[in-house]
C-alpha cells in the first residue's frame, strides 16, 4: 500500500507526504494572493495621496484659481468645493439603496423560498445577467428612454407629495425639471443597476439556512412568513448586509451612468426633482479632467481620494456589522 493511502492505528487515512507538499502550495498561493490584493490596495492609497499632494501643499492662489475654473464662480478652497460633491454623492447612493434594498430583499425570498424549481432557476439567470451588464448600458437606458418617460410619474409624485421637502418643486419657476435629469432619476437607474447585487448574494444566503430550522418552525405550526422571520432572515441578516454595502460601493463610485443623466450642479439642496442641483465625485471626475492642466488633476484626484476613503469607511463599518451579526 502506498503512503498516500496508508491508514493510523484507528482506521483514519494517514496523509502523505505529497498531501503535505499540496498544502505547503496552496498556502503560499493563498498567502501570496492575500499580500497582493493588500500591495495593490496601498499603491492606490499611495499613489492617491502623492498625486493630490499639491493641493494641500502647492500654491493656495493656483489652487484657488483651478477650482474657480471649475465652478465657474469666485475662487473657493479644496473642502468648500468638494463637500457639496460629497453630498451629492451620499445621498444619491443613499436613496438607490433605499429603493433596491427592500425589492432586492422580496425578490431574493421569493425566488428562495416561494417560487417553483423552474422558474427559480429562469429568474436566477436574469438576475445574473442583469448583474453582468455595464453601467454604460444602464446609462443610455436612463438618458434614452426614463428621462423622457418619468416625467409624468414625477409630476404626479410633485402634485400629491409635493409638501414633502424632497418632491417640492421649484419656489421660483413653481414647476420640476423637465426633462427630470435630477438625483431622483438617477437613483432610480442607480436602484436598477444595484438591485440584482443585492438579489443575488441575498438569494444565495437565504437558500443555505438550515433546512433542520425551517422545518422544525412549520412542524410547531409557523406559517410560511413566519418560518421566513424566525429561521430565513436571522441566519442571512449578516449575508443581506454584506450584499448592500456591495451595493453601496458600487453606486457610491459610478461615473457613466451618472454622467449620462444626471444635471451639473454643486448644492446641498434636499430638492430631489430640480435640475442642476447635484453632482457626484466620481461624475465631476469624468466631466472635468480631459480639459484639467496639471493643477486641476490634482484636485480632482484629491477629490477621487476622499471618495476612496468614503468607501473605505463604508466597507469597514459593514465589516463590523457583519462581524457582530457572526459573533
Amino acid at each position: 500500500m502506498s503512503s498516500n493511502t496508508a491508514t493510523t492505528a484507528s482506521g483514519a487515512p494517514r496523509r502523505g507526504h505529497g498531501d503535505h507538499g499540496a498544502d505547503k502550495v496552496f498556502r503560499c498561493v493563498a498567502t501570496g494572493a492575500g499580500v497582493l490584493i493588500l500591495a495593490v490596495l496601498a499603491a492606490v492609497a499611495v499613489f492617491l495621496l502623492i498625486e493630490a499632494s499639491p493641493v494641500f501643499t502647492g500654491d493656495h492662489a493656483k489652487v484657488q484659481g483651478t477650482i474657480e475654473s471649475f465652478t465657474g464662480n469666485k475662487a473657493h478652497n479644496f473642502w468648500q468645493y468638494v463637500v457639496p460633491l460629497i453630498f451629492g454623492t451620499v445621498l444619491v447612493s443613499a436613496l438607490a439603496l433605499v429603493v433596491a434594498f427592500f425589492v432586492a430583499i422580496g425578490i431574493a425570498l421569493f425566488i428562495s423560498q416561494y417560487a417553483p424549481k423552474k422558474l427559480a432557476t429562469a429568474l436566477n439567470y436574469v438576475i445574473d445577467l442583469l448583474a453582468a451588464i455595464p453601467s454604460v448600458i444602464y446609462g443610455l437606458w436612463g438618458g434614452l428612454v426614463l428621462v423622457p418617460h418619468i416625467y409624468g410619474f414625477w409630476s404626479w409624485v410633485n402634485k400629491y407629495l409635493g409638501w414633502i421637502p424632497l418632491f417640492a418643486s421649484d419656489p421660483a419657476s413653481g414647476s420640476i425639471s423637465n426633462p427630470p435629469r435630477t438625483i431622483a432619476t438617477v437613483s432610480l437607474v442607480l436602484a436598477v443597476m444595484i438591485l440584482p447585487i443585492i438579489t443575488s448574494m441575498s438569494r444565495d444566503v437565504f437558500v443555505r439556512a438550515p433546512r433542520l430550522q425551517q422545518e422544525a418552525a412549520l412542524a410547531l405550526g409557523a406559517t410560511k412568513w413566519e418560518m421566513i422571520k424566525l429561521a430565513v432572515l436571522p441566519f442571512g441578516r449578516s449575508g443581506v448586509v454584506s450584499a448592500s454595502m456591495l451595493g453601496l460601493g458600487r453606486a457610491l463610485g459610478e461615473t457613466m451612468a451618472v454622467l449620462m443623466i444626471l444635471s451639473p450642479g454643486r448644492t446641498f439642496s434636499w430638492h430631489l426633482l430640480l435640475a442642476a442641483q447635484h453632482q457626484t465625485i466620481a461624475a465631476n471626475i469624468a466631466a472635468q479632467f480631459a480639459e484639467s492642466d496639471n493643477m486641476g488633476v490634482s484636485v480632482l484626484i484629491a477629490s477621487g481620494l476622499v471618495l476612496f476613503i468614503i468607501t473605505f469607511v463604508v466597507n469597514f463599518v459593514a465589516r463590523k456589522l457583519t462581524d457582530k451579526e457572526v459573533k
